[in-house]
């Protein structure tokens, strides 16, 4: 159903929350080999729209969403004129270096300051805080996060061999190590704070034993939201800390829907109103000019507006647009990891370090050598 929007529905609509416009899963692109028509979602999409007098469209969204943005103005051939506005909290979109998405700024700013409330609890009542970041195909939302709020460790799967699934076991290992060392300071306390993106890159058999019942979405996404990484992981490192006779307080915490549907920070109503500016700008100059272009994603560059023709960010292996993952040989992230509590190749080589974390795991120097060196040598070829 379409409705003209008046002044007085769209007043201070820029401060506040969440959509007027609701959001969708509903997929266009989807196939149904078996139909007379297997493209009946998209002609039919494209359909409703030119039967609703639609010339000019302005989409809002993620990967996903460019995607089907820029298959409904294939498929109109022009007749439709497309603008894809970048939204998406994960930071994904391949826009150029050090320029967010929209919506990526005010998750930030908010997620901080609920970090920043559990490291407090964690000082106050000596436990663990295992906190779980949207971020499905890159950290840029957990690193940032726990950067700002100086947690104790953030993982994201950016860190792990590309070209190889994550165990489990690694991942739990890493945590634990950190944590080790950690007490070994004196302080058995903290907050980790993982990218829910790494649950996508789980070593199959790990994922079926630790989730079984994983549910996908319309687009053929496992849904993070129910994969409950954070609760796993807390159990299993319970578990290595019961193994060994010790005791630990882990509360798992995932800060999803906290973050994407709070309240813009300024830097997010500035930016959404240059955004929806260009938008309709580039729409207008497309119609006004009759142009063959038939639609972009825009972008605010040097406070510019440049739209980024469809195709131009698309992925030809894929055939999807681009995912911009965390840099993890960029000085940020390097900036972000010396501030963490990690187990380190000097923990290993000083005697007097590596006794002290030894006997926080209640292990020989050597046994805990063996046990987790390992995680030294992953990281370094994830890096490498």
């Amino acid at each position: 159903m379409a409705k003209r929007l008046a002044i007085a529905d769209v007043s201070r609509i820029n401060v506040l929350g969440g959509s007027i416009l609701f959001t969708s899963r509903a997929n266009p692109t989807s196939r149904d080999d078996g139909a007379e028509d297997p493209a009946w979602r998209m002609t039919n999409t494209v359909r409703a729209l030119r039967e609703l007098g639609v010339d000019a469209l302005v989409t809002i969204g993620g990967d996903d969403t460019a995607y089907s943005a820029q298959k409904v103005a294939e498929a109109a051939a022009g007749a439709i004129k497309v603008a894809h506005v970048p939204k998406t909290i994960d930071n994904d979109l391949p826009l150029p270096r050090g320029v967010s998405t929209f919506g990526f700024q005010t998750a930030r700013h908010v997620g901080v300051e609920l970090v920043n409330n559990l490291m407090t609890d964690a000082i106050t009542t000596k436990r663990w805080f295992f906190v779980l970041a949207m971020g499905r195909s890159a950290g840029h939302l957990a690193v940032r996060i726990g950067k700002a709020a100086g947690a104790t460790l953030t993982v994201i799967a950016e860190e792990f061999p590309l070209d190889e699934p994550i165990r489990l076991d690694h991942l739990v290992d890493l945590i634990d190590a950190a944590m080790l060392k950690r007490m070994a300071h004196g302080r058995p306390f903290g907050v980790v704070v993982l990218s829910e993106g790494i649950a996508l890159r789980l070593e199959e058999d790990d994922l079926k034993k630790a989730m079984p019942d994983v549910e996908r979405d319309e687009h053929g996404h496992i849904r993070l939201g129910e994969l409950n990484l954070d609760g796993v992981v807390a159990d299993l490192v319970k578990a290595r800390f019961r193994e060994r006779g010790q005791k630990v307080t882990i509360t798992p915490k995932n800060i999803g829907y906290e973050l994407r549907c709070a309240a813009p920070i300024p830097f997010d109503i500035e930016y959404t109103r240059d955004l929806g500016y260009g938008a309709i700008d580039y729409l207008r100059m497309l119609l006004s000019e009759g142009r063959d272009e038939v639609g972009a994603m825009i972008t605010i560059q040097e406070e510019q507006m440049v739209p980024l023709p469809f195709g131009s960010f698309t992925d030809p292996e894929t055939g999807r647009p681009r995912t911009r993952e965390v840099n993890i040989d960029s000085g940020m992230y390097r900036v972000a990891t010396e501030y963490m509590i990690r187990l380190e190749q000097d923990d290993l080589d000083d005697p007097g370090k590596l006794g002290a974390i030894a006997r926080a795991a209640r292990m020989s120097p050597e046994e805990f050598r063996r046990r987790y060196g390992y995680v030294l040598r992953a990281r370094t070829a994830a890096q490498g």
